[in-house]
């Protein structure tokens, strides 16, 4: 019986452990985000921030810039500006906080081709740091492309 006990109780420590795992960009909490683009159009910069919208959903948008050459027309520069929203399956995977794994939805405006994209991607962050990851991001028809690779600095922390 008391063998039944300990684990009973080791089963309810465990679960608790993992309803309390959260993704490190906490309700209420921004971070940096910053890289550069995956592209067959030129080689896109972006910059953008991220707020924790909800303990699984974050909101955000990027800026991005990027110059290719357009044949005899010479070089040609867009500017893009997106918003973006977020699912973090940190806590539904039961994986450790310092992985983020996410997918979502984007819109975004770009001026020099004059156009307004909705891009979907899924994406995944590695904290080495309490406070800095390295990520990756992979998605089409938005501004970035075929993805994006770069930094993640959460900006203020509980």
């Amino acid at each position: 019986m008391k063998t039944i006990r300990i684990a009973v109780l080791a089963l309810l420590v465990c679960s608790v452990a993992q309803i309390q795992a959260q993704y490190a960009l906490k309700t209420g909490n921004m971070q940096f985000n910053g890289g550069i683009g995956i592209s067959n159009w030129g080689l896109p910069l972006y910059a953008g921030l991220d707020y924790g919208f909800d303990k699984n959903i974050s909101i955000g948008g990027d800026i991005s810039i990027r110059t290719f050459g357009a044949g005899l027309q010479g070089y040609t520069s867009i500017l893009g500006l997106s918003a973006n929203g977020n699912y973090h399956f940190v806590e539904l995977l039961g994986i450790d906080d310092i992985y983020d794994v996410y997918a979502g939805l984007d819109l975004g405006f770009y001026t020099g081709l004059g156009i307004v994209n909705v891009g979907a991607h899924i994406g995944g962050r590695y904290y080495f740091k309490k406070n800095m990851a390295v990520n990756l991001e992979l998605g089409g028809g938005n501004a970035l492309s075929a993805g994006k690779v770069g930094v993640s600095i959460l900006l203020n922390q509980d």
